[in-house]
């Protein structure tokens, strides 16, 4: 059973620093995209950044030059190195992960349990 596990939530004042941390686990044949997204209160599911296997990277416009996505491959885990946070940042972060369980299974979906942040003004 494939598992991903994020850790690295918390409160912060505006302008500080949080990192997140999303580490996959179990039956892994191969992990495609990685990525971050978050859910505000009263607003949809919006796409943080996201990263391939080869480490192009993607970003919502509302955190580009303030939020890196990095992955390390090795150990099957995603990061989200967040500076200059802003109370507009506050939300629930979810990892996701497209991935192959083992080469005769197509790839799916995977999302983890969600971590909170919250910044405050």
């Amino acid at each position: 059973q494939v598992q991903l596990v994020e850790s690295g939530g918390g409160l912060v004042q505006a302008g500080g620093s949080l990192r997140l941390s999303c580490a996959a686990s179990g039956s892994i044949f191969s992990i495609n995209t990685m990525a971050w997204f978050r859910l505000a209160p009263g607003k949809q599911r919006e796409l943080v950044g996201d990263i391939t296997t080869g480490g192009r990277t993607n970003y919502a416009d509302s955190v580009k030059g303030r939020f890196t996505i990095s992955r390390d491959n090795v150990k099957n885990t995603v990061y989200l190195q967040m500076n200059s946070l802003k109370p507009e940042d506050t939300a629930v972060y979810y990892c996701y992960a497209r991935l192959q369980e083992s080469r005769y299974r197509p790839a799916e979906d995977y999302w983890g349990q969600g971590t909170q942040v919250t910044v405050s003004s």
